[in-house]
């Protein structure tokens, strides 16, 4: 089920190692081009196209794209009490770490008069995707909406896939989560339609565009946002999962392979990876593996996932070559199972979990941290969603006049090198002696 790679006794770079275990690219440009045409479909025909689309993509016709409050206050009524608490625990969790994200206001003295203020200002309107296909996701709610609220957003508008075994509404343990946070511009709408729609606007379902969109989702999800990239912000493309498993021999092998079924549930794109340098713990994962997807529930699609060249066991010389190799892959989560891991030498990961009792699961409820990460190997440039997603640095500059004679010869000798003679004029007609106060 789960491949070997043996990669012992090369000489590897960079860039073999990245291509040892491939994502799947080509899977990922055809669903660009389909997006594209998604995308572009609801900027033209707005609520007709999202229709259309809910009809094809989730067998619904006739619903509320624009979901009802009753359905939202219905759903909180009938919310499993046990699920209920436990999203209010991760609502406090993933509240107490976004508050750290918010960076305070910082004013530098440059000189006498002279101040820089650097602050940081939300967006007015965030639009937060939350998927509802192979999987129910209110953590996805959790995880978009509160770090939203931490920055300041002040509108925060929600959409999800129509149901059809509900009738045509959002989940409603999904609804739920958004009544607990106080979300009532919900949306019932899915997939690369529901980008589209927040990146346009539908006037006739009362949606007006947004500034920011979040939340993860499939490929086509992922994609649509790059389509809409430059007409609005966007959190990183958080396709499918991927987990990257690091361990040395002190490692539990069902514990291991615990955590590489758990992500490959998500989805039969799910990539799962396990690189060790322990032939032993290797062949005890691949037995676990193999015992622990045949009794879960998905079990055709674990199959399928751990099966796809997105996923395997890598055997390595040592864990020098496991850290650049897991460095080369840049996963969306990396687990470390060592003995003494040095977390400060993988320096490309969406998120890293150290030890044995820090699963991804973890990670994807109850940490405090946020679980939309960027997937792909984007981790070796882009964050995942935190506060900082809704948030705008902005510098305030203010000069009295003292100080800006200070540098006003040095602006004119700057502006005159750069042949921009009326950009030195603005500084010294301040200090015109016919006009100076």
């Amino acid at each position: 089920m789960l491949r070997t790679i043996d990669l012992r006794g090369r000489v590897l770079t960079p860039t073999d190692l990245s291509a040892a275990v491939p994502r799947a690219a080509a899977a990922r440009d055809e669903a660009f081009a389909t997006a594209a045409r998604i995308v572009h479909d609801v900027a033209d025909r707005g609520e007709t196209a999202l229709r259309e689309q809910a009809e094809r993509f989730d067998g619904v016709t006739g619903h509320d794209i624009r979901v009802p409050q009753a359905h939202l206050d219905e759903a909180l009524a009938d919310l499993d009490l046990d699920v209920r608490r436990a999203l209010e625990e991760a609502i406090s969790r993933v509240r107490r770490a976004s508050e750290a994200q918010v960076p305070p206001p910082v004013v530098t003295e440059i000189a006498p008069g002279a101040r820089v203020e650097q602050r940081w200002r939300p967006v007015q309107r965030v639009g937060v995707y939350v998927p509802g296909g192979k999987a129910v996701y209110p953590s996805s709610v959790v995880m978009n909406v509160v770090p939203a609220h931490v920055a300041g957003v002040a509108e925060v508008a929600l959409a999800s896939p129509p149901q059809r075994d509900h009738g045509g509404r959002v989940h409603p343990v999904i609804l739920a989560a958004a009544r607990l946070l106080d979300v009532t511009e919900v949306y019932a709408m899915g997939g690369a339609g529901a980008i589209g729609a927040y990146a346009y606007g539908v006037d006739a379902i009362g949606l007006a565009p947004v500034d920011v969109i979040s939340g993860p989702g499939n490929n086509f999800v992922a994609l649509a946002k790059r389509v809409v990239a430059g007409r609005v912000g966007t959190d990183s493309e958080a396709g499918a999962t991927e987990i990257l498993i690091v361990a040395d021999d002190s490692a539990q092998p069902r514990w291991v392979a615990a955590d590489l079924v758990s992500q490959a549930e998500h989805d039969e794109q799910a990539a799962a990876v396990l690189v060790t340098a322990s032939e032993e713990l290797a062949r005890a994962v691949a037995v676990e593996v193999e015992t622990l997807a045949a009794r879960t529930a998905h079990g055709h699609r674990v199959a399928q996932a751990l099966a796809g060249p997105q996923s395997a066991i890598v055997l390595v010389d040592d864990l020098a070559t496991a850290t650049s190799f897991s460095n080369a892959y840049a996963p969306e989560h990396l687990e470390l199972h060592l003995r003494e891991p040095r977390v400060d030498d993988f320096v490309n990961a969406g998120a890293v979990f150290v030890g044995d009792h820090s699963p991804v699961s973890l990670g994807d409820y109850l940490a405090g941290s946020n679980h939309v990460l960027p997937t792909g190997g984007q981790a070796r440039y882009a964050a995942g969603l935190s506060a900082s997603t809704f948030l705008r640095p902005q510098q305030v500059i203010e000069y009295d006049r003292d100080a800006l004679a200070q540098v006003q010869h040095d602006i004119v000798a700057l502006s005159t090198a750069e042949a921009l003679p009326a950009h030195g004029a603005a500084v010294t007609t301040r200090f015109d002696a016919a006009v100076a106060p």
